[in-house]
């Protein structure tokens, strides 16, 4: 049951990431390039578990989307919106599918679970 909220609630949120892109007026195309460029962090498992899931959680983490919606209102850099709502669908849409944060253990080993085959 948890599980399935958990799920909802990050539909949920990819949901309004996508209804505030869609009012932003960006460009549909832009949103589908780089809607996966936060799993290219993925590539830092070439170095091992620890910089692997140091980086993987530096592109996947809500603070990161955080800190630059901050950067984006302090610094009034709105062209920096669209970036936003883009990283934050991506966040929410691995989150809905169950993979969370990484351990440095394994890449399967995650905040929300482990994910894969045993």
């Amino acid at each position: 049951m948890m599980q399935a909220l958990r799920r909802a609630e990050y539909a949920a949120v990819l949901l309004i990431a996508l209804w505030f892109y869609a009012q932003s007026g960006a460009s549909w195309w832009w949103f589908a390039l780089l809607f996966l460029v936060p799993d290219l962090t993925m590539a830092g498992y070439a170095f091992g578990n620890r910089i692997g899931a140091a980086v993987y959680n530096a592109g996947h983490s809500i603070m990161g989307v955080t800190v630059l919606g901050l950067l984006m209102h302090f610094s009034e850099q709105d062209w920096l919106w669209p970036y936003v709502l883009i990283w934050s669908a991506h966040i929410a849409f691995d989150r809905m599918l169950g993979y969370g944060l990484k351990y440095t253990s394994s890449f399967q080993d995650t905040h929300l679970g482990r994910i894969g085959r045993n």
